[in-house]
């Protein structure tokens, strides 16, 4: 399960959603990071007010946060709390590393690599000591290491592919339809093996609604508005066929008259959205294009906290959830893991 941070909604609402996928059996949950909450202290608050028992925080900018500042709030959860906190690093967008934080946006895919070098190694309680051209560090150790937490790396376009393949223990996509699923598991995979190193599990996220409304399909194209104008981004979304949407918002500044053009198809070419059925094959099209994991991303416009489609998904979620060698299989016990924790 993800915490969506619908806009237009009350931040709160974050909290209402973590104790409903808690209520349903998730067992692990993403927190990434926007405009409301600290995602370290929203997760603390998470984990102290649910029974959630593996949280993932982030991606998190690498142009924003330090892999020093990353590696303390991730062991200050794990450590206060008690949960095991696993993390995840990304690029975000210029907007908000250069524009929000007054900081350097270019270098990324560097930048990335020797972020996950050095997280590794100070989440395995190792002293900072290193020297690169993004990130320089010496000294510091975590009084509380975290050796078991996994570095995820959200990855879009090939170059940053090629990094979560090299170096992450887990690639993160967001906002893509299952075609886009199949060729980056088929990149990640040949990375991996020139570099001869297991491949990493493939996550996605997928914004899900059962019966939406018309007011989620207007809470799904205010969050769509925001992406279609940053880089990698809105080349996806013109090649599936949405090039007008996406010259209009890299000409405009405003995200509100965007979104009246959104028309349902672009959420649903990216989701998992309509009858119950559609959303249950829409699911099996992830897996069945390559995904390891899926992060589910619910609305609430019409659904408060999201509760009527994650139940739905939690009552029929073990049928979808890929085996050890890929094929579908029965979940024991009465706990979903996220969906699709499985080993490929």
């Amino acid at each position: 399960m993800v915490l969506p941070y619908w806009l237009d909604r009350p931040d709160l609402e974050a909290l209402g959603i973590a104790r409903q996928a808690s209520a349903r059996g998730f067992e692990r949950l993403w927190l990434g990071e926007m405009a409301t909450f600290d995602v370290f202290a929203l997760a603390t608050a998470v984990a102290g007010g649910t029974s959630i028992p593996r949280l993932t925080v982030g991606p998190l900018a690498v142009g924003v946060r330090s892999p020093v500042a990353i590696a303390m709030g991730a062991a200050s959860v794990a450590t206060l709390t008690g949960t095991h906190v696993d993390v995840a690093l990304g690029a975000s967008s210029p907007h908000i590393v250069s524009d929000w934080h007054g900081r350097d946006w270019s270098g990324n895919p560097r930048r990335t690599r020797e972020s996950v070098a050095v997280l590794r190694e100070l989440l395995g309680g190792k002293r900072a000591a290193f020297s690169g051209r993004h990130i320089r560090t010496r000294g510091f150790r975590l009084r509380q290491p975290q050796p078991d937490s996994m570095i995820g790396v959200a990855a879009f376009g090939p170059r940053m592919t090629e990094v979560a393949a090299e170096t992450a223990d887990e690639v993160v996509l967001n906002l893509v339809p299952p075609a886009h699923i199949a060729q980056v598991r088929a990149s990640i995979d040949a990375f991996a093996e020139a570099r001869g190193r297991p491949a990493p599990r493939l996550a996605v996220w997928v914004a899900c609604s059962v019966e939406p409304g018309p007011a989620t399909y207007r809470q799904l194209a205010s969050q769509l508005a925001v992406y279609l104008r940053p880089p990698g981004y809105g080349e996806m979304f013109t090649e599936l066929g949405f090039g007008d949407l996406v010259r209009q918002a890299r000409a405009t500044t405003g995200r509100r008259t965007l979104i009246e053009g959104i028309p349902p198809e672009l959420p649903a070419a990216v989701g998992a959205i309509g009858s119950g059925a559609e959303v249950l094959r829409r699911i099996d099209a992830y897996f069945n294009a390559g995904a390891d994991h899926i992060g589910l991303v619910p609305t609430t416009a019409d659904d408060r906290d999201g509760a009527e489609t994650l139940a739905f998904i939690s009552e029929h979620a073990p049928d979808l959830i890929p085996g050890p060698t890929g094929a579908k299989r029965p979940v024991g016990g009465g706990g979903i893991r996220s969906i699709g924790d499985g080993q490929r």
